[in-house]
């Protein structure tokens, strides 16, 4: 039987600071088409989690945003320990490319005053989101980011 390896499963989660970007995948297709995912990490792993409704709220928010900021998106899901998301793109990317979009995605959530798609027809579990919760999680993650993928130049008094 062939061994499979997960890749999530081989990242040591205690020695990780959130949040961050992380390129943690990339398939070449038969064809040539490089296929790129990517670890957005909101919180701490094994400390802080995301509640359900938040993350679905941000779930369904960033999905739009998302591809309003970066071309060739093929997929944001939600991971399942709830401390963030796996961002799947078509062609090769990097993490300071992915980082910009995702604190322009987050700057949108924190401006939105309702969830996309948060009705019967089109979700299957659409009362269960928080907007409130999407825009605490954006706001702290924010500020997180900003310090580690947004470096402005150096002033110099004279």
């Amino acid at each position: 039987m062939k061994k499979i390896i997960v890749e999530s499963f081989t990242m040591d989660h205690t020695q990780v600071k959130a949040p961050f970007v992380r390129k943690c995948g990339r398939i070449e297709t038969p064809k040539g088409d490089v296929i790129t995912k990517f670890d957005l990490r909101f919180t701490q792993p094994n400390r802080e989690i995301m509640p359900t409704g938040a993350v679905h709220a941000l779930e369904h928010l960033m999905a739009g945003f998302i591809r309003e900021e970066l071309e060739d998106v093929v997929d944001l899901s939600p991971m399942g320990c709830r401390t963030g998301f796996y961002l799947i793109m078509v062609g090769e990317r990097q993490e300071e490319e992915i980082a910009k979009a995702w604190i322009c995605s987050l700057e949108k959530v924190l401006l939105a005053e309702e969830v996309p798609a948060a009705d019967p027809v089109q979700c299957g579990n659409y009362r269960d989101m928080s907007l409130f919760g999407a825009k605490e999680f954006a706001k702290d993650v924010l500020k997180g980011l900003k310090e580690k993928y947004l470096f402005e130049e150096e002033s110099y008094e004279i």
